[in-house]
Parts: structure tokens; C-alpha cells; sequence
């Protein structure tokens, strides 16, 4: 830690606070951190970018103006900042308006900065409260999960790559600040890509100039910081108890020297990560209710938290997972859905003398080499009467197809594999696929937005002979397809066409 200490002994350590406070909804929140910055032991300076000339005290600096025309491009002013004043501080911390950094944070900090790699930084992640008490975690959503190859030990600390970099704010030493600005990626006007304009600046440090966040799981309320406006409590993000799930599982990766692989690489690299797979999703009826009624075993490919397979064994069914990865499967392992890890090719070998009732592929299929050859590998499971059930996001409904004329750079590359890590999914493409595996499609269903109620088939059944099958999904942005082995062929198939799939 020696590198961010002052020259004199008995010098306080220096600190450079920028917060970004667009308009006045969050001057209360603001006047919070503001509070808390002036109560630490350091020397602490505080600059507040704004679109307005706010009143905040004469220890407060106020720069006023945005990088550029889009009010969400202020959160990028605060780094010319950094680079003139990189050798006036010892610690720079850069925050959004709601976000509530303490001393103890920033004190644990510089602890576990002092046991890390110069290209690692520790990273922090909020947390919120709801109105009676309850606290999530709103960073936790979509495809955004613990990366259990990056479970590492510097004692006594353990920490994992969280792979959301946003945690609206982020705080740097003078050395990591300095390495960031040398990256050349640090000082560069707005943008965004992987992350949409206000957070792309938060995130930047990670994202573009070489340094990996970790996040010490081991010490986790030491790097939780409170998201004070509470906005997403209760609607985006996990509980506590399945965060604390998740936590308790890296903890045992790296108890027992584990190195777990993930099943196969679900984010994609389209504009905001499109159609990268979600691990958080939620239980759709539409797909519960084509689950044979006769089943009594399920095999699901691609479990993710596993809200649907938990409910499958709450219904009494038995339950087998191939889960995404080690982590994220762990509230459901615990709710009683018997997990085989590993990637493809071992966790379906495991499985080679096992007949299921139903297989789940719950928008996991395009991601992988070549769907085909998956299929064709779990026909061995299946019996007479077994159902495979596929979703799949629609990427021919009208939503998509627009987004993808209109704003054509972002989509330019979808449909190449090798580019973007996941095939052009429609209907038709699961059609094919299926006949290419031997299986005989009996149903295709859109599945609409969760929030809209659909009572009943969106085309009259007059109407289905006539109407091409695409016009039937024209707007529903994902749907589901249900397939049965071709009785013709329905014997045991070799598994050695697994290998292929990742060849």
C-alpha cells in the first residue's frame, strides 16, 4: 500500500471525490454523500458536475456543462479531472449522486489493493432496501452472474469477477489511476457499447483500460455500497438470500481449489450485450404448460438460477440440470434439482444411460457451435412419449426487425456466429434444426411481453393454413416449439457426435 500513502508519514491521506448530480431529483441524496465525504479522517475534496449551478457550500467545487449534447454524457466529465489533479491525491473516487461510499469501503479498499495484482482493482457492488427492510442486490439481473473461473484467494481475502462492471461508481489509486490513463483508454470522450452511455464511463477502467474488477466476496459488506434512491428494490436485482447462496458457493469453489467450467459462453458481444442469455429468468406459464402431463422427469440444458426447474420439483417432478455454471444453479441445487456440472461434452456424457420424460432448452440453444449435433446428442434420453421443449428468442418478430434496420451498426454482425457468439433464431430456424436432428415438431408458440395478457391465439384457427407461420409470430419477441424424437429413428444414438459440438 506503500504507493498510496503521502510522502509525509504523518500527512493524511488525500482524496479527490467526483460526483455526477444531472438536475436536482437527487440533491438530497447528494447533500448525504456530501456529508459523509467532510466526516471522514482523510483529506478529502469534493467536486460535483452538474447541468445546474447547485449551492452546496463553499468546500464544495460545482463544474458546470456536459461533454456533450446528451444529459447522459455527464457522467464522462469527471475524467479530465482525474488526469490534471493525478498527482495532487492519493485515492480518486468517482460516483453517480445516490451512491453512498464510506470510509470503512474505502478503507477496505486500499487493504485489499495492497494484496492484489497491478491489473486487478477491487470492486464494489450496490445494494438496496426496500420500504420494509429487505435488501437486494439491483446489479444481479439479466445476464449478469459470478464468473467461477475467477474465484481467487490473497489472503485473507477471497474474491470473483462479477461480470457487471457498473456499480455506478468505482475508486482508484494514484498508481491504478495512473496505469488506466498510460492504457489510453481512460481519458475519451462518450461512448458506449457494451454498456449504455451513463454507465460506460463507471465502467471504463475495466472495460477499455486493462484492469480486471474483483470483488472480495469474502469480505462482501465491506464492498457493498447503498444505491440510496432504492429505485430498483423489489423489481430488478436478487434478495439477500440467493445472493447469499451464490456468495457461499464461491466460498466453497475456493475452499476446495475447485476450477469449475461453465457450460458454454452465454454473453454476446451485439450492442448492450443483446439476446445474451438471462440468468435470472423468470417462470413463464405458456412454457409450464406444454410439460407433458404424464412427466415425472425432466432434464434441463442451460439452468440458470432455475425458477422454473424449482417449481418443476415443487410440482413433484424429478428434475436434472445441466446449469450454466457452478454458482448461479446453487439456490436450486439446494431446493432439490439434482445438478451435473461441467461443460457440455462431460455433463452430457454423465447423463448416457438416463431416459427423461420432458428436456427443457430454455433460450440456450443458439449459443451453442452447432444446435444440430446438441440435439442429436440427448436423443439417447428420450423415450416414445418424451417431449423437448425449446425457447428461443424471436429475432424475425416486428420489434426486432426494426431495431435492426434502424439502428444497423448495432445489429450488423447478428447471424454471425463466430462474431457475436449466437445463431439468427427464428421459427423456422428451430424447424430446421430439429429435422436435422431427427425430431418432429408439433408445436410452435409466441411467447409475448410477460406484461401483456394474451386470453387466446392472436390468429383465429380459420385463419392458421392460411397465413404463413412467421405472420403467426410477427409480434411476439420470443417463442417456444415443441418436438418429439422421430419414431422411426428412436433408438440409443451414439454420443460420440457430442464431441462435435465443440469441435
Amino acid at each position: 500500500m506503500n504507493d498510496i500513502i503521502s510522502n509525509n508519514a504523518n500527512a493524511r491521506l488525500r482524496v479527490l471525490v467526483a460526483i455526477a448530480s444531472y438536475g436536482n431529483a437527487n440533491d438530497q441524496y447528494l447533500e448525504r454523500l456530501i456529508k459523509e465525504y467532510q466526516s471522514m479522517s482523510f483529506d478529502v475534496d469534493i467536486v460535483v458536475f452538474s447541468n445546474l449551478n447547485k449551492q452546496l457550500g463553499r468546500n464544495v467545487e460545482v463544474v458546470i456543462g456536459l461533454p456533450d449534447k446528451n444529459p447522459w454524457s455527464l457522467p464522462f466529465a469527471h475524467k479530465k479531472l482525474f488526469v490534471e489533479r493525478l498527482n495532487d491525491y492519493d485515492l480518486f473516487v468517482y460516483s453517480e449522486d445516490d451512491v453512498l461510499i464510506t470510509e470503512k469501503n474505502l478503507s477496505s479498499f486500499l487493504a485489499v489493493s495492497a494484496k492484489l495484482h497491478e491489473d486487478e482493482i477491487p470492486g464494489f457492488i450496490r445494494f438496496e432496501m426496500s420500504a420494509d427492510g429487505r435488501v437486494s442486490y439491483p446489479d444481479a439481473h439479466a445476464h449478469f452472474h459470478w464468473n467461477p473461473t475467477s474465484v481467487t484467494s490473497r489472503e485473507p481475502y477471497t474474491l470473483a469477477n462479477f461480470s457487471n462492471d457498473h456499480a455506478a461508481c468505482y475508486a482508484l489509486t494514484q498508481s491504478q489511476l495512473r496505469k488506466a490513463i498510460k492504457s489510453g483508454g481512460f481519458l475519451v470522450g462518450p461512448h458506449e457499447w457494451k454498456y449504455d452511455l451513463l454507465c460506460s464511463a463507471a465502467t471504463d477502467p475495466y472495460t477499455q483500460c486493462g484492469l480486471t474488477k474483483l470483488v472480495p466476496v469474502s469480505h462482501l459488506s465491506d464492498f457493498s455500497v447503498h444505491h440510496l434512491s432504492n429505485r430498483y428494490a423489489r423489481k430488478i436485482g436478487i434478495d439477500e438470500s440467493e445472493m447469499r447462496f451464490q456468495v457461499n458457493t464461491v466460498l466453497q469453489i475456493s475452499r476446495n481449489g475447485l476450477k469449475p467450467v461453465p457450460l458454454l459462453q452465454t454473453q454476446t458481444k451485439l450492442w448492450h450485450e443483446a439476446y445474451s442469455k438471462d440468468y435470472y429468468e423468470p417462470i413463464r406459464k405458456e412454457v409450464l404448460s406444454l410439460v407433458p402431463e404424464h412427466a415425472r422427469s425432466v432434464l434441463s440444458i442451460g439452468c440458470g438460477w432455475g425458477a422454473t426447474e424449482r417449481r418443476l420439483v415443487q410440482n413433484g417432478l424429478r428434475v436434472v440440470a445441466l446449469p450454466l455454471d457452478l454458482v448461479i444453479c446453487s439456490s436450486a441445487a439446494a431446493a432439490g434439482v439434482e445438478m451435473v456440472c461441467g461443460d457440455f461434452c462431460s455433463a452430457s456424457a454423465k447423463l448416457e444411460k438416463e431416459l427423461f420424460d420432458c428436456l427443457l432448452f430454455l433460450n440456450v440453444l443458439h449459443f451453442f457451435l452447432d444446435p444440430p449435433t446438441v440435439l442429436s446428442a440427448f436423443k439417447g434420453n428420450l423415450s416414445v412419449d418424451s417431449a423437448v421443449i425449446i425457447q428461443a428468442p424471436n429475432m424475425l418478430c416486428a420489434s426486432s426487425v426494426w431495431n435492426s434496420w434502424r439502428h444497423a451498426s448495432r445489429f450488423r454482425d447478428l447471424g454471425n456466429y463466430d462474431l457475436i457468439g449466437i445463431h439468427f433464431t427464428s421459427p423456422a430456424t428451430i424447424n430446421r434444426w430439429c429435422d436435422r436432428a431427427g425430431l418432429e415438431i408439433e408445436t410452435t408458440k409466441g411467447l409475448f411481453h410477460k406484461k401483456i395478457e394474451v386470453t387466446k391465439d392472436p390468429v383465429p384457427g380459420p385463419m392458421q393454413k392460411l397465413i404463413p407461420g412467421f405472420l403467426k409470430h410477427l409480434f411476439a419477441p420470443d417463442f417456444v416449439t415443441v418436438a418429439h424424437a422421430n419414431r422411426r429413428d428412436l433408438s440409443v444414438v451414439s454420443r460420440s457426435v457430442a464431441n462435435s459440438a465443440y469441435e
